[in-house]
């Protein structure tokens, strides 16, 4: 099913009964279709590691020979959506503090020279300096897109733009590196193991900087031997851990995928070698990011079909992380459908899986970066205010002591069922005596990202 489609299609209703004492909510996604539970060597335990050989060939024989008239219309016309928002977000981004943190370095650094733009700027720099500063201000507020295993745009848009900036290409230039680019990092981040992320990885930064590479290789016209080696720079400028999560080190790890991106192929075009099967070798990218993966979620899928197609591409309705997404979309109904606010909540009680509350790490958020990983602000907030947009997730706002009283009343906890289901839900507590519940189920989501918004239309922020 295609996310665009799934809030139509997943949304099971609402109902109100009386004298039970709460308001429930519940969201869910099944459990994921890939390798949870590698198979095992015999008697060690450790997951047998696949053999691919070839694989980064095809990788960097994809990225070489695809062609503008391979891309399907439909997924140009929501590559271009995608694009529209990420420079909307890159733009709103532009004035964020690790926006304006970086542009200082830069300045600092005599770096700001060159002829690729900075966005929401008049200053330029050289292309890898570029494409960091805006992967940066894409990432800031936390409000991009997000494909089928990472935030797709910004570690990959910025270092297009520049190279299209500086050499002067066309649309469709910049079109088919981007779509190039996206299908390359999502499909790398779809085949590691869950591990990867479970071991404190950020895919933004670790898969999306072979995305960049991939766009950067394409522009440079590298062909399929060099863009190996450019795959395999990239394999050693992987990086980015989740523990920086609500930290302005968070959209650092896109921005130096961007930057990274520009770096491994330029390289690679001026003679520099790598391992030229970087992905798939012992020693290379998934067996030491991740121990194993999924060879069947990446060879003969590049393109087939376009991940802009299926499973699709998100755009968030709120500057905040993905998972809180569907429990927000829950909360706002509920609020509105049975006329709550927060003078008449008791406390509101959200259980989770594992992963999701390992991500979600900020319960007692004291500025507006660490709010974007805290499932707690994100109810208390619409309860307080009613809404959440860029004007919430600010120091000011998470500060207010109205806000942290309600923060106070709402409890993140695992829940075991839904480490079973790969699934969230929630309970709101009243003081009198009504309730309101209702269900949703996600059936695409990942059990790390359990909302998948519509694909069409404007971005709606409460």
């Amino acid at each position: 099913m295609k996310r665009r489609e799934f809030l139509t299609n997943a949304a099971l209703g609402t109902t109100a009964a009386a004298a039970t004492g709460g308001w429930s909510s519940f969201a869910q996604s099944p459990q994921p279709s890939r390798n949870d539970t590698a198979s095992s060597a015999a008697g060690g335990g450790e997951p047998a590691f696949p053999a691919t050989p070839g694989l980064t060939r095809y990788v960097s024989e994809f990225i070489a020979n695809t062609k503008y008239d391979d891309l399907p219309a439909e997924g140009i016309a929501h590559g271009k959506n995608t694009l529209l928002d990420a420079f909307g977000v890159g733009l709103a981004g532009s004035v964020s503090s690790p926006a304006t943190h970086v542009r200082l370095y830069l300045e600092k650094g005599g770096w700001l020279k060159g002829e690729a733009s900075i966005w929401g700027t008049s200053q330029r720099a050289a292309p890898r300096f570029a494409a960091l500063a805006n992967g940066i201000s894409i990432h800031a507020d936390d409000f991009d897109d997000t494909g089928s295993s990472l935030h797709s745009s910004a570690p990959l848009l910025p270092a297009v733009v520049a190279h299209c900036e500086v050499g002067r290409r066309s649309g469709k230039d910049l079109m088919l590196a981007y779509q190039i680019g996206v299908e390359v990092e999502n499909r790398i981040g779809d085949a590691i193991s869950p591990e990867h992320k479970a071991s404190g990885f950020h895919t933004a930064g670790t898969c999306g900087v072979f995305g960049s590479t991939a766009a950067s290789a394409k522009l440079l016209g590298l062909a399929p031997a060099v863009t190996a080696m450019a795959l395999g720079i990239a394999g050693s400028e992987s990086s980015g851990l989740r523990r920086n999560y609500g930290t302005m080190t968070k959209s650092f790890n896109a921005g130096h995928a961007a930057e990274g991106g520009v770096v491994a192929a330029g390289l690679a075009a001026a003679g520099f070698t790598a391992a030229p099967d970087i992905l798939e070798a012992k020693l290379g990218f998934f067996q030491a990011y991740g121990r194993s993966y999924d060879p069947h979620l990446i060879m003969g899928r590049l393109g087939n079909p376009w991940m802009f197609i299926s499973p699709g591409d998100m755009v968030k309705r709120f500057p905040c992380g993905t998972i809180q997404q569907p429990i927000m979309d829950l909360v706002l109904r509920l609020m509105g459908e049975h006329h709550i606010t927060a003078h008449d909540v008791a406390r509101v009680e959200v259980g989770g899986n594992q992963r999701n509350i390992e991500t979600l790490m900020r319960h007692q958020p004291k500025n507006g970066l660490e709010a974007k990983f805290s499932m707690e602000f994100a109810i208390a907030v619409l309860l307080v205010e009613g809404k959440a947009g860029l004007a919430q997730f600010t120091d000011a706002v998470v500060q207010r002591p109205a806000v942290q009283a309600m923060i106070s009343r709402v409890r993140y906890y695992r829940d075991p069922q839904f480490d079973k289901l790969a699934a969230a839900g929630a309970d709101i507590r009243p003081y009198s005596w009504k309730r309101a519940s209702s269900r949703f189920i996600s059936p695409t989501a990942a059990p790390s990202s359990a909302s998948r918004s519509p694909r069409r239309g404007a971005r709606k922020i409460p």
